[in-house]
């Protein structure tokens, strides 16, 4: 279950975890490596949010994640309409930089599992730029296809043989989410966090939106229009359910916690 010192709120039945900033999620996160033995992240949006409402085992996994982090502005619109003030956005990627800025003086040591080889040898030469002191204790790019048990026992091996700290896995929602839940238990050490397209973006492959699309939760706009042919059809979807859903369940029509 989500822990007992950051209190979660429901949302269409997906407990996602009240933080109140990056700052708040860092310290929380680094205490929690330092007396846990393993333990997974997830990072949440309308997209999950909706896979969630639609699928009860995925709904599960999340609710039972050790934080079930804000990543989408809405996520934190609907929570303060339901109440919630102490909340706030932690965009997945934005966190991403920002615990690998802040755990360079802590010695964090990463491993970066997912994506391909190419956006993967882009985000390392970005890293060593811009965090110097960042340890990457290791990378791997696994195939597309689903993978075979005698693979993901190696990949596991491989994890283990490293001594990262933190293992951030890449490989898409509600993929990412799956294979974090069957095999963080596995790990000897350390937190999974599903970062989704936190890769792409420190590789300079996905742009930032401007900070007033994120203010105004805009930001699946920015996105569409950077990737038109893949997003289309899921944002057409799922942000219309979303809205339904919430209008729904904010006026106590419909009950999304059963």
């Amino acid at each position: 279950m989500i822990n007992n010192h950051i209190e979660p709120i429901s949302l269409l039945g997906l407990e996602i975890s009240s933080i109140p900033s990056y700052d708040s999620c860092f310290q929380y996160l680094l205490n929690s490596l330092k007396l846990r033995n393993t333990f997974y992240i997830t990072v949440n949006n309308v997209h999950t949010v909706i896979e969630g409402v639609r699928n009860n085992d995925y709904k599960r996994i999340i609710n039972n994640s050790f934080l079930a982090l804000p990543d989408g502005k809405p996520l934190s619109i609907v929570a303060k309409l339901k109440g919630e003030k102490n909340i706030s956005r932690i965009f997945g990627p934005t966190f991403f930089e920002k615990v690998l800025g802040w755990g360079q003086k802590d010695g964090i040591k990463h491993y970066f599992f997912g994506s391909s080889n190419e956006t993967l040898e882009k985000m390392e030469n970005s890293i060593k730029n811009r965090f110097p002191s960042a340890i990457i204790s290791g990378r791997f790019s696994p195939p597309y296809s689903v993978f075979t048990s005698d693979e993901n026992e190696l990949f596991i091996k491989q994890m283990n043989e490293t001594g990262a700290d933190i293992f951030w896995i890449g490989l898409g929602a509600p993929k990412q989410e799956l294979w974090m839940y069957e095999n963080y238990k596995k790990l000897n050490h350390g937190v999974m966090i599903g970062i989704g397209a936190g890769f792409s973006y420190l590789a300079g492959e996905t742009k930032h939106a401007p900070k007033w699309m994120k203010d105004f939760a805009l930001e699946w706009l920015y996105r569409l229009i950077q990737d038109p042919k893949r997003l289309w059809k899921r944002y057409l979807v799922t942000n219309s359910l979303f809205l339904v859903y919430c209008v729904l369940d904010l006026l106590h029509l419909k009950n999304f916690d059963t």
